[in-house]
């Protein structure tokens, strides 16, 4: 029992960094090729999905890079809210990126996507089968 006792109480010095000071951990991250470097004055972190941004406040920001590959860690205040749609629209309420698809796939003019997106209430895919029928 007493040698269950003292093996446990090594332990920690046996685990990597149990009992390691942290210029001890730098230089043992720096042979294995990890560079670690906190990001300074971070206001926030915005993580965008389709319907919601995730918005991390007074965020901390480490970059952590292993073998050329960089990644971020981020911790912090997290708030969610819902996506606001930001989309750029012609007069009439088109997107510019709706008339743009249409003219790439017919090969049409700018007028003559806007006028069949308009004729389709705004579909793109209906714009462009419109406009592909009226060329055969």
């Amino acid at each position: 029992m007493f040698r269950e006792a003292v093996e446990e109480e090594r332990w920690p010095e046996m685990m990597p960094g149990g009992r390691m000071n942290p210029k001890q951990m730098k230089a043992m991250m720096k042979r294995m090729g990890i560079d670690q470097q906190e990001l300074a004055d971070v206001e926030e972190v915005i993580i965008r999905t389709k319907t919601k941004e995730l918005v991390i406040k007074d965020a901390a920001v480490t970059a952590v890079t292993v073998q050329g590959q960089k990644s971020y860690q981020v911790a912090g205040t997290v708030q969610e809210r819902e996506r606001k749609r930001e989309e750029r629209t012609e007069e009439g309420g088109i997107p510019q990126e709706d008339i743009k698809l249409v003219m790439d796939q017919t090969g049409c003019s700018a007028s003559e996507a806007k006028k069949a997106l308009q004729e389709t209430d705004g579909a793109p895919a209906e714009a462009i089968l419109k406009i592909m029928a009226s060329k055969m």
